[in-house]
Formats: C-alpha cells, sequence, structure tokens
C-alpha cells in the first residue's frame, strides 16, 4: 500500500509539473473539509436483521472527513484532481432479545483512506465565479476492522464486528459546486458531493450468547454518502527577480 501511495503521489507531481511548464496552466494545492451525511437516495443507511429473537439494527449517522487536493491544470477549463483524505463513518448499533428483557445500545466507527481521481471541467461565471463538475473513483484502503462487545447486565453477551472483505476498493465519486477565486487570498469552494463504492463497504456480524446459546447474523452495509465540501486552494507565488534558464552546460 504505501508503494502505491508513493507512486499516485509521484503521478500527481508529475502531471502538476508537465501542465505548468508545457500547457502554462496553473495547478493548484489545497486542504478539504466535509461533514459525511448517510442517505436512503444513493444507497441503504439501515441495516436490520433478526433471527431466532435476536434483533440488531445498525444506522450510519453522521461522519466527517477532510485532507489534501492537488488540482492540476490540463487546459483554461479542464483540469485533474487526485488527493488524500482521511474519512469516517459512524454507526449506532441496537439490539436486544425482547422475549428476555435484554436489549442495548453502542456505537460503531469505520475509518477509511481514499485517494480521488477526478476529471474536473469548469463554467466561468463571472471573472472571480466559477461553477464546476467532476467526475472519477476513488481508491480507498481500509486499515482495520472493527467491534463492539456488550452485556447489558445478566449473562446476556453480545458481538458486533464490522469485517472487510478486502482492504483495498474502489467507489464512484461525484462533485458538484461553486468557487471565488482571488489572485492574492487563494481560491474558495463549497459544493455536494456523492460516493458510491463499487462492492460493500463491510460486512455487519451480530453474536448474541445467552449460557451456551448462540445466534449468529450478519449482512453487508453499503456505506454510500452524501457530503458538503469545504475547500481551499493557496494561491500560487510568483518568482521575482532573475529566473536561472539555462543548464551548466549548453
Amino acid at each position: 500500500m504505501r508503494q502505491l501511495l508513493l507512486n499516485i503521489i509521484f503521478i500527481t507531481i508529475a502531471i502538476s509539473a508537465f501542465s505548468q511548464q508545457k500547457a502554462k496552466v496553473p495547478s493548484y494545492f489545497g486542504i478539504q473539509l466535509r461533514p459525511v451525511f448517510p442517505t436512503r437516495f444513493i444507497g441503504s443507511s439501515l441495516t436490520e436483521l433478526s433471527q431466532d429473537g435476536f434483533e440488531t439494527t445498525l444506522q450510519q449517522r453522521l461522519g466527517y472527513s477532510f485532507g489534501a487536493t492537488v488540482r492540476a491544470g490540463i487546459t483554461e477549463f479542464i483540469a485533474f484532481e487526485t488527493g488524500l483524505n482521511f474519512t469516517q463513518r459512524n454507526f449506532d448499533v441496537d439490539f436486544g432479545v425482547p422475549d428476555s428483557n435484554s436489549f442495548g445500545s453502542d456505537r460503531l466507527s469505520f475509518i477509511e483512506y481514499d485517494l480521488p481521481l477526478n476529471g474536473l471541467v469548469y463554467i466561468k461565471l463571472t471573472d472571480e465565479v466559477y461553477m464546476n463538475a467532476s467526475l472519477g473513483a476513488a481508491l480507498t484502503f481500509k486499515p482495520t476492522d472493527v467491534y463492539v462487545e456488550n452485556s447489558p447486565g445478566g449473562p446476556h453477551r453480545y458481538i458486533h464486528y464490522g469485517v472487510t472483505r478486502r482492504k483495498i476498493g474502489l467507489d464512484l465519486n461525484a462533485n458538484i459546486g461553486f468557487e471565488y477565486r482571488t489572485r492574492k487570498d487563494g481560491f474558495f469552494y463549497i459544493g455536494g458531493s456523492a460516493r458510491v463504492p463499487f462492492a460493500p463497504l463491510f460486512d455487519f456480524l451480530a453474536s448474541y450468547n445467552y449460557q451456551g446459546y448462540n445466534v449468529q447474523m450478519d449482512a453487508p452495509v453499503d456505506g454510500s454518502f452524501l457530503a458538503l465540501d469545504f475547500k481551499y486552494f493557496f494561491p500560487n507565488i510568483e518568482n521575482k527577480g532573475p529566473q536561472f534558464q539555462n543548464g551548466p552546460i549548453e
């Protein structure tokens, strides 16, 4: 995974340098922050399991994401955008065995790293305001599985797992938004994005044990979300004074 990250960073730097030197289109580095909202419009935010009197629900809640982004200019109105982000999805877990009057709740937090690879198109509205839309894929890495264990009184024991099928995955990534550009203060962006995994985010496993009696259930968790994006791109600083043009040997 480390080698993969290094390769992508190298490719990004190379694209940025090429765009600066050959196409004369500027590239930018920035940071981004976004709250992550579960949604039923592009996936399921609720997972329900029931078997032999044991009931469990997993409900995705508000999460967050932040990271760095690089926008490499290709033409005046087309760019390539990538970066590295950390994303945390939060889930509420409610469980119980109604016949035994045993109930409980807990929370699972599932983390993920992603590398978006997006093609981006600008629409110029004014000299300072641009609309842009991007579409692409995000390469994801899920570093750990998660689990919580509960014994809400008596010998009742509940264990809930979030188990990844594959550490590395791929998501569909779409964004649309508006940005305000300034020469001295950089770019300010606000927009929305949608993320849809091509495979389940993880498998949700639920286990109940009572004095040797055991029930186990499982179901895939979608993990799709909508997000509100806030980005800031730092201004490019122009070098002043005489510039080095030729190598030591002409």
